[in-house]
């Protein structure tokens, strides 16, 4: 029986912790994921969790510490946001590398410059080549039920790789909303006990962690990290599978909004879906046939479903929360840009950045959007603009 509760995104995430309980978690506080280690050592000093809380001087630091007590056999969790993950850029490759399965709830914010505390994905699309399993929410609900499915997809046999949570700053972090919680014995028998085979305190098994990769077996060792990263993608969508059978919630790659007989269709990623299926909703009242392709799973980067899903559409515009620079758009634009290209899909592409520095996107941006959208499928896109801002100040 579901727990009907209103919490934050970050209230929800915490209380996930609590219910996985897990061995150790490091942390350093940084806005706006400050919250969660605060509501972790609450729970801790209330007896409600038995998990080992280990402040640390920085970012770097909590991720070494997550380092050291995955590879010693520990479940280990920690929270970052912005610049704070952008501090534990190092390590971040070093755990993915070595196969520990840390779990890592992050934040979205924008990384500086300018200084800025408000949502934006230039931090985990950053760490989008670090080797970490990416899994994005819409809302509180999604940020709560990706935290709990998180450790059986990194700690699965063929995966063995760490994961990364996100949610948007302050749109989901600190906004309230209705959700359901599972009971705390539904969350224990789901997630399970970790029993890594290989691990450092293992008497048994004298073994080295993150020793140097000389030529002829480093490149190796990249494979097999990569093929790991493959596997994640169907250990994803069983998890999902089996979490459906306990919440009643359906999870997978992504999330098809009204998009079977759609002709024009917005891709995007995270809380900025949920303004967009109201728009999708007014131009259906309107007898337009506009959808929504949301995004879940971001790494590993599932480019033939995706390309698949918009294979009917006449023109699709890709949102992206950050900017790459390259002057062509931002990553996801770039990466599924690449994938329609490989399924030899005919749809008009728009290449969008919105939402930088925590800019509002709404129902009005979307509509224009899918105006666009309109006027392309019908007349193709006569500018030659792909590459465009949208919510910009006169």
């Amino acid at each position: 029986m579901g727990i009907k509760q209103r919490m934050s995104g970050n209230e929800a995430v915490a209380y996930a912790m609590k219910q996985i309980n897990p061995d150790v978690m490091p942390a350093f506080p940084i806005t706006p994921s400050t919250e969660l280690p605060q509501f972790v050592s609450s729970y801790i000093a209330n007896g409600e969790m038995d998990t080992e809380f280990i402040p640390v001087e920085s970012e770097h630091s909590a991720m070494s510490a997550a380092i050291g007590a995955e590879a010693a056999g520990a479940r280990t969790m920690t929270a970052t946001s912005s610049a704070g993950l952008a501090l534990m850029w190092e390590m971040l490759y070093v755990a993915a590398s070595n196969r520990l399965p840390i779990a890592l709830a992050l934040v979205n914010r924008a990384l500086s410059g300018p200084l800025n505390i408000n949502c934006e994905h230039s931090d985990s699309m950053g760490a989008r080549d670090a080797g970490w399993i990416q899994i994005y929410a819409e809302d509180n609900q999604e940020a709560y039920d990706n935290f709990i499915q998180a450790y059986r997809i990194a700690e699965h046999k063929d995966v063995m790789l760490p994961i990364m949570i996100c949610q948007d700053g302050f749109i989901i972090s600190h906004g309230v909303s209705n959700i359901e919680l599972l009971e705390d014995e539904a969350v224990k028998a789901f997630v399970g006990e970790y029993n890594p085979k290989h691990f450092l305190l293992n008497e048994n098994e004298p073994m080295a962690v993150g020793p140097y990769a000389v030529s002829c077996y480093g490149m190796e060792s990249k494979r097999a990290q990569a093929q790991a990263m493959i596997n994640a993608g169907q250990v994803i969508l069983d998890v999902a599978a089996e979490f459906e059978k306990i919440s009643g919630r359906k999870y997978g790659f992504f999330e098809a909004y009204r998009l079977e007989d759609a002709e024009v269709a917005i891709v995007a990623i995270g809380s900025a879906c949920g303004t967009t299926k109201d728009a999708v909703d007014l131009l259906r009242a309107e007898g337009k046939k506009a959808g929504l392709l949301k995004v879940r799973v971001f790494r590993p980067f599932p480019g033939k479903e995706l390309a698949g899903a918009l294979r009917n559409c006449r023109a699709v515009a890709i949102l992206d929360r950050c900017e790459s620079f390259s002057a062509n758009g931002g990553p996801l634009a770039a990466e599924l840009s690449a994938a329609l290209y490989q399924a030899k899909g005919q749809a008009e592409v728009l290449k969008i950045v919105y939402g930088l520095n925590g800019r509002d996107y709404t129902v009005e941006d979307a509509r224009q959007v899918f105006a666009d959208l309109e006027e392309m499928a019908a007349n193709g896109n006569r500018d030659g603009q792909e590459y465009r801002y949208i919510g910009l100040r006169e």
